[in-house]
């Protein structure tokens, strides 16, 4: 898959959950730890596209990787004290869960190249 669904993929996560957080009650904090790990995700990936060398895109890639597992984590716990419903949490999960697919792949096949 090309490298541009991941970061169109990635920019709406970061949009979704920055609108999303604009319209829920959770604690502040929580909040701003779902805010901060969707748009690093998003900005990791951009930094990527532009990485020094195969590995230095890895080593982004990877950071996407934790910080999407991280964004995964808040909702989770959102959803568990119901901040958010079932619907809105698989939306996200799953947009989550297809960024984290195309970043495996890319690493691995980057890996494999370099």
């Amino acid at each position: 898959m090309p490298k541009n669904y991941l970061l169109l993929y990635s920019e709406q996560l970061a949009t979704n959950i920055e609108l999303l957080s604009q319209n829920i009650k959770a604690p502040s904090n929580t909040i701003f730890q779902l805010r901060k790990s969707s748009s690093s995700i998003y900005a990791n990936i951009r930094e990527a596209n532009y990485g020094q060398s195969k590995l230095d895109m890895v080593s982004k890639f990877e950071i996407a990787l934790k910080e999407c597992s991280e964004t995964e984590g808040w909702l989770k716990l959102l959803f568990n004290t119901n901040a958010i419903d079932e619907e809105t949490f698989k939306k996200h999960r799953n947009l989550c869960g297809r960024i984290r697919r195309i970043l495996i792949a890319s690493c691995k096949t980057l890996k494999e190249n370099t």
